[in-house]
């Protein structure tokens, strides 16, 4: 019996393949990327350290583009692309946007490449014959195009859905950059089974992205689930001559940037290699049971879905549209485990194949099933949208008392102040999502797509609730923005002709703040006179920081917010 005749576990009819209106995806989509990408400071390490290298190749130009810094930090990991790509946007757009703004632009790039791979990339697996539903005795079933369509809708909006990449795919980092590679990777080998000369340059272009954006820690989970799709059992075994198009492609563009980076700086490129080597360890339980712990919730809801689609699907594992990714999903895990302290920068290669494979689950569950899971991603984003606001009346008005104080001790010295313009815009968003969850439980809608919507769309309300009404009272607590002008301000009132000011125990992220809002730069020259220092309240009143005597001390301050951490502006005699 030949695969396509064997029965199939999806039992679908054509009312449940009902077309999603494409300016409702389209709109979705927007809403969700935008909200909170611009108009606020950079946070911490990540986000403030992707912006800056941005800012170091625009300013300094020369190496710095080749070989990624922050200031003069040598930032020798993970890889260039990211840099280039803001760098590159703050060259064009900086001079209307602002620098910090324009830095964020690739955001939508890499958001762009994401979606549009992940929607077709299932469309095209989902339309073959192996990924059709049973036919019906009396007809009624969809047609393979619909099928595919609906299929690539409700991996999309799996994978707006997912919790864990809401606030990653807004930040200046390589974690939505990496994503958006992976999304491609999957994308070519789909394209490669009807059409593999553009299928082979896309994957190839795709992998040498990934090792341009992380190193092998981002690119070998992807390489390797390139090699296992073109496994003999596949059905990309028959375009097997065509892998080595994409891994020729895939080291062209590689080498034309590691040749002229290994003669730009030795020093570099071991700190690099000393950091991709760094990043993998043998298994460690501690590590194993924290990431079982936490990558659950990252990667809710998609994760039952695609373990469910793994499962009903088991007699057509090699069928492209769960052998593809399955097995970008296999090595993304079986990454984790040999990482030393593997993060959600590592969790991300998860959520693309989780969310394409928990696509196909739909259409294998009752409708009973489906209906329980609207229900509760009702009932789960109608309580994230009430949080969101009961939050946000604490902050202004004081109760519940309970809950004000937990967010005062979160934003010492916040004054709140209401904006209308924002509250509008709440209420809005608000009203839509009850317009959403009435329209639902009203008109009872048939489409498979339906529950996916509600849950992607409840994410997104709750996202947006949370920039309106909580961005401010954030960026106070997690912004260096007045730190560094308080710094600033201090240099330019002690600091003499020709000094340097050295860093000691400076964050990469705060080294990054500090050069993102004022051109400060730290040095690593030990003649500095000046000296920042970074330590602890409890550090100093104890006598543990460097320098609590024989030094003058300049300048204090910090982050009003955080009740530990501590700056010094301090002199030092060079005499002694």
């Amino acid at each position: 019996m030949s695969p396509i005749s064997r029965s199939t576990p999806a039992r679908l009819t054509a009312s449940a393949t009902a077309k999603l209106p494409r300016l409702v995806l389209l709109g979705l989509s927007l809403a969700y990327i935008l909200a909170g990408l611009f108009m606020r400071d950079p946070w911490k390490t990540e986000d403030a350290v992707g912006l800056a290298t941005m800012i170091t190749a625009f300013r300094e130009g020369g190496s710095t583009w080749l070989l990624p810094q922050v200031g003069q930090l040598a930032f020798a990991q993970e890889g260039p692309l990211l840099t280039w790509a803001g760098a590159v946007c703050i060259a064009l757009f900086g001079p209307w946007l602002g620098e910090i703004t324009a830095g964020r632009l690739p955001n939508l790039l890499w958001f762009g490449i994401t979606t549009v791979s992940v929607w077709y990339g299932t469309y095209l697996v989902g339309r073959r014959a192996e990924a059709q539903p049973l036919a019906l005795p009396f007809g009624g079933e969809p047609a393979p195009r619909d099928y595919g369509r609906m299929l690539a809708d409700a991996a999309l909006l799996l994978l707006l859905a997912t919790v864990g990449i809401l606030q990653r795919t807004h930040e200046t980092s390589v974690v939505p950059a990496i994503m958006a590679w992976q999304a491609l990777a999957f994308y070519g080998m789909a394209r490669t089974l009807d059409r593999p000369l553009s299928g082979v340059i896309t994957l190839g272009v795709a992998l040498a992205a990934a090792f341009l954006t992380r190193g092998w820690v981002g690119a070998l989970p992807i390489m390797l689930g390139t090699l296992v799709a073109f496994a003999p059992r596949s059905a990309l075994w028959a375009r097997r001559y065509w892998l080595a198009g994409a891994i020729a492609v895939a080291a062209v563009l590689i080498l034309a940037w590691w040749i002229p980076a290994s003669h730009g700086s030795s020093y570099w490129i071991d700190n690099w290699k000393t950091w991709n080597l760094a990043s993998f360890s043998w298994p460690s339980w501690s590590d194993i049971g924290r990431t079982a712990r936490d990558l659950p919730w990252y990667l809710w809801p998609t994760w039952p879905l695609a373990l469910l689609a793994v499962w009903r699907w088991r007699d057509w594992v090699f069928a492209p549209h769960i052998w593809l990714a399955l097995g970008l999903a296999l090595f993304a895990a079986g990454e984790l485990v040999f990482l030393s302290e593997p993060t959600e920068a590592e969790y991300i290669l998860l959520v693309v194949p989780c969310a394409i494979l928990g696509a196909f689950s739909l259409p294998t569950l009752r409708r009973g099933v489906v209906n329980t899971l609207d229900w509760f991603a009702i009932m789960c984003f109608s309580l994230t949208v009430a949080t969101a606001w009961l939050g946000w009346i604490a902050l202004h008005f004081g109760w519940p008392a309970q809950i004000a104080r937990n967010i005062a001790r979160q934003t010492t010295g916040y004054e709140p102040t209401i904006s209308w313009f924002a509250f509008a815009l709440a209420l809005i968003v608000t009203a839509a999502w009850t317009v959403l969850v009435a329209w639902r439980l009203r008109s009872k809608p048939l489409a498979l797509w339906r529950g996916t919507v509600l849950s992607a769309s409840g994410l997104t309300a709750t996202w947006i609730l949370l920039v309106l009404l909580w961005q401010p009272a954030v960026d106070y607590a997690r912004s260096y923005r007045d730190v560094s002008a308080e710094l600033k301000t201090a240099l330019d009132q002690h600091r003499r002709p020709g000094e340097c000011v050295r860093g000691l125990s400076v964050g990469s992220g705060q080294r990054a703040s500090l050069l993102i809002f004022d051109n400060l730069t730290l040095s690593y020259d030990s003649r500095c006179a000046l000296v920042l220092q970074q330590t602890t309240r409890e550090r100093l009143r104890d006598g543990q920081a460097a320098f609590s005597e024989g030094a003058t001390e300049l300048w204090r301050g910090g982050r009003r917010a955080d009740r530990h951490e501590i700056f010094r502006l301090l002199r030092i005699d060079q005499s002694r």
